[in-house]
Parts: structure tokens; sequence; C-alpha cells
């Protein structure tokens, strides 16, 4: 009985700061691979705009998931990992 009672996790800044500052990162480089590789290339004429609105859109789910991590430092590492391997295809691929 005492597991089903758990207490709300004390990292929750951890997680917070996670999501804000790798959650945003990781937004803007999977905006990036979207704006090189997605339809028409970095060149296309509407795409500026459509990057600026989507970008939110993406960070706030980021934000939202980061909660349901066991503790703040493995939000940290898989973001930090998942920014790493989001970055290595934006430029390396380029």
């Amino acid at each position: 009985m005492a597991s089903r009672d758990k207490k709300i996790q004390p990292d929750w800044w951890s997680k917070t700061l996670a999501g804000v500052l790798l959650g945003l990162t990781f937004s803007f480089a999977l905006v990036g691979c979207f704006a090189w590789y997605g339809p028409g290339g970095i060149t296309a004429d509407s795409k500026v705009q459509f990057n600026m609105w989507i970008t939110p859109a993406i960070w706030l789910p980021i934000m939202s998931f980061v909660y349901l991590f066991n503790n703040g430092k493995q939000a940290w590492m898989y973001l930090a990992g998942a920014n790493v391997l989001a970055y290595a295809a934006l430029f390396l691929l380029r």
C-alpha cells in the first residue's frame, strides 16, 4: 500500500528547467531539420512563417511530457541526448 501513496517528486524544478531549456533547443533543431529537409527545401516561400508558428506547437508537448520522467536527472539526460541527435542530423546531413 505504501507504493501507491507516493508523494509528488521534489525535483519538479529540474524537470521544468529541462523542459524549458532543452525542450526549446530540441524544438529549434526539429524545426531546423524540417526547414532544410522538408518540401521545397530552405528556399520555399511560405516556409518561414510556418516554421515560426510550429516551434511552440512542438515545444509545448515536450514541456508537458517532461513531467513523466522519474526524476530531473533522467529528464536532463534524455533531452540532452535528443538534442545531440537532432543537431547532429541538422548539421551533419546538410
